[in-house]
């Protein structure tokens, strides 16, 4: 199979590899489409810190936001999942120590996570092996495109819960990329009054197109009562600014990480009596974000700007925007080849 190898920090090659083998409680996934993310552009500069902190190493193949068919099934894995459309969790946890068994594979001091950490290979290939527990089906409503929405639709619908917004309730998102689009849509349509705080005149523009009347740039945000502020920013000091805007009593969501400490005064935080909540992963709100999709609540297809193939994705990766792309934050990979052929899903023997 062909599929996407980071060997260096911006240096990259598209390889013939031997084709993903199903281990013991695994299946081999089709790849349709894959979401180029931030944390993926980080592994390209060599300034993701895991590379730093030995979570992760080159050479490596990046990709976590997927959805696929499932081609093949290992042992032990209910054949039923044959020919299926899925998507997959990122976090992979150990499954045996204290924060799995409490439910919170996701912040295992030992998983992996695809295409990132504990060298598990990623998406960006024309098939990827995982296990099977990882997968979530997806229904007809959802296709190729939503399922690869689905990974960072998780994050953000669970930014918007952690919000709790009441019909009504005001909130702020700082940062309208992906992400911060994401916990707009969401806060939307839990009734939420919703405004959007950005740095460029053309992501304020998308934001606008998207529906969202309260849109400002840095220097215009009003002077109003914000019952919420999400943070989906990489800005140092928004955080802090953040709590700056929350109203005494509200609730404020760090889901962006900056590449320097953001700091925070711990004493507006006790005094306006303020609820504060991180949020590092899409696992527990996946299923919640298919259901979503299909209902049509949310549609994220907008913020797909462009699909490109495994050939163009070392130039996206650099930061160019490929010609004729949409005005969206977020870039598709379609590692197909243009002339596929259909192959009956199999058992593995």
């Amino acid at each position: 199979m062909r599929a996407f190898v980071l060997t260096a920090p911006g240096a990259y090659e598209v390889q013939d590899l031997p084709a993903p083998v199903a281990a013991p409680g695994e299946v081999v996934v089709d790849v349709e489409r894959v979401g180029v993310c931030g944390t993926d552009m980080e592994f390209f500069t060599g300034a993701m810190a895991y590379l730093h902190q030995g979570h992760s190493s080159y050479p490596m193949r990046p990709g976590h936001e997927w959805a696929g068919r499932v081609a093949v099934v290992g042992d032990g894995v209910d054949p039923g999942w044959l020919g299926r459309r899925v998507m997959g969790d990122t976090m992979l946890g150990c499954g045996t120590c204290r924060r799995c068994l409490r439910g919170h594979p996701h912040v295992c001091e030992k998983r992996q996570e695809v295409g990132i950490r504990g060298g598990r290979p990623g998406a960006l290939a024309e098939q990827l092996a995982v296990p099977a527990s990882s997968l979530h089906a997806l229904p007809d409503t959802v296709d190729a495109v939503l399922g690869a929405l689905v990974e960072p639709g998780g994050n953000a619908l669970r930014a918007a819960r952690a919000a709790a917004p009441r019909p009504g309730d005001r909130a702020l998102v700082l940062g309208p990329g992906t992400i911060g689009l994401l916990v707009a849509l969401f806060l939307r349509a839990a009734g939420a009054e919703v405004h959007l705080m950005g740095a460029t005149e053309g992501s304020l523009t998308f934001a606008r197109s998207l529906g969202f009347a309260h849109v400002w740039s840095e220097d215009s945000v009003p002077d109003l009562p914000f019952d919420a502020v999400v943070d989906a920013s990489n800005a140092a000091p928004l955080p802090a600014r953040a709590l700056g805007a929350v109203e005494p009593g509200g609730r404020l969501v760090y889901i962006g990480l900056a590449g320097e400490p953001s700091r925070i005064d711990t004493r507006a935080l006790v005094l306006k009596d303020v609820t504060a909540v991180g949020v590092l992963s899409a696992s527990p709100g996946l299923d919640a974000t298919i259901r979503a999709y299909a209902a049509g609540t949310v549609d994220p297809r907008p913020l797909v700007a462009a699909t490109v193939g495994l050939d163009e994705v070392g130039p996206v990766l650099a930061g160019e925007r490929p010609p004729g792309g949409g005005p969206g934050p977020k870039i598709h990979v379609d590692p197909r080849p243009v002339h596929t052929r259909t192959v009956p899903p199999t058992r593995r023997e």
